[in-house]
């Protein structure tokens, strides 16, 4: 079987973090004869054509340089709000995909066109399965679900493109509920993506027991302005490792003084994903303070690690671990809560353990590539039949 993903993000190079549950779940298909190619945006200093880590990329040209600035930065949806150059971009990557997978199609003869996030990848997949008649998989991921539920002109085009393929999926049951208030007559199955299970494992080393970690954007959805009011009320001297960057960044640096954290708090940027084990396998505790998550792959990565989760309740990140045995959940928004939830395992280090340990177990079955892998290679398969 040969299937072709289209995607808006994907690694640009080894090690590369964007889209890497995509390379990785492409990898393990291919023990089970499935074939994988991948079409992408372009970005700056890759080439347009590699085999990636054993898988085929090919990257589209989708506007002048200094406007392609759409995929990997995860600010599409902000960008085309905000100005004329985006939305002109947006179009040239809409049509510019559409082209590339033709041809890609037409090279890679695939049995199943499989389109990572409706929007853009849908619209692309849907266009291309109907002219050539190849079946549609779509995978929601978070961020196009929450375009469709906050842009009501984007509806349609959800239905459109969700309503034709032969099979949808969601990387969590909060993301399949949204979806199907959309759509009802929608049905996608509940499958997330595989996490590094070869670079993410328990480690013999001691943990700093007051020490915690955020992973991701700073951004608001992110909601580390969140783990900062938090922090401010916790009772113990707690110091904060952010590994990650974004456009809140000058923001949250002046917040972190005024609440008086700049001691306390460790900026790291944005690191190669192998480079991550190492700062799970320290911590004490990784926060997850963020607000409708799709799923939230940085709690199981952590758990693989034996590091236990505190999230908000919101979102799909109740899928992500198992409430007080691998983590703790706190009521969405409520940073009283939070920083009580923090508290709670920050000053219980045999319970914090306890709980990394039962996590790293429940994580690597659930998330594994190998398990993701057979699954959706059931999909594919039941795809095929229908």
């Amino acid at each position: 079987m040969r299937v072709l993903f289209l995607t808006h993000s994907y690694p640009r190079w080894s090690g590369d973090a964007a889209g890497s549950f995509l390379l990785r779940l492409a990898q393990a298909l291919a023990p089970r004869g499935i074939e994988v190619a991948v079409v992408a945006p372009s970005a700056p200093g890759v080439s347009t054509r590699e085999v990636l880590e054993g898988i085929p990329v090919t990257r589209f040209r989708y506007a002048p340089a200094s406007w392609e600035t759409l995929a990997y930065t995860g600010n599409m949806a902000e960008d085309v709000r905000r100005t004329w150059s985006a939305r002109l971009a947006l179009v040239g990557l809409l049509a510019a995909g559409t082209a590339c997978t033709l041809r890609a199609q037409r090279v890679f003869a695939p049995d199943i066109i499989h389109a990572h996030w409706w929007f853009p990848a849908g619209i692309v997949g849907r266009l291309a399965s109907a002219m050539t008649r190849t079946p549609l998989v779509l995978t929601m991921h978070g961020s196009d679900v929450r375009f469709a539920t906050s842009l009501r002109p984007a509806r349609p085009f959800f239905r459109w493109v969700a309503g034709h393929a032969a099979a949808v999926t969601t990387v969590s049951t909060w993301l399949a509920q949204q979806a199907a208030a959309i759509a009802p007559t929608l049905r996608p199955w509940v499958q997330p993506m595989p996490v590094a299970t070869e670079l993410f494992a328990l480690a013999q080393q001691d943990r700093d027991p007051q020490r915690i970690l955020f992973v991701g954007r700073l951004n608001e959805q992110k909601g580390i302005a969140r783990l900062l009011d938090a922090m401010a009320r916790l009772a113990v001297p707690a110091t904060l490792d952010v590994v990650g960057d974004g456009p809140d960044a000058g923001a949250l640096l002046l917040r972190a003084q005024r609440l008086g954290l700049t001691d306390r708090i460790r900026w790291h940027g944005a690191l190669p994903h192998p480079a991550m084990a190492a700062f799970y396998q320290r911590a004490a505790v990784l926060a997850v303070p963020s607000l409708g998550e799709g799923l939230g792959l940085t709690a199981v990565e952590a758990q693989l690690c034996g590091t236990p989760v505190v999230a908000f309740d919101s979102g799909g990140v109740g899928d992500t671990l198992r409430v007080n045995e691998t983590g703790l959940l706190g009521r969405a928004g409520d940073i009283e809560d939070f920083a009580a939830a923090l508290d709670s395992l920050l000053t219980d280090p045999l319970r914090a353990r306890a709980m990394g340990a039962a996590g790293a177990a429940w994580a690597r079955e659930r998330f594994s590539p190998d398990a993701v892998a057979t699954q959706y290679a059931e999909i594919y398969r039941g795809a095929l039949a229908s």
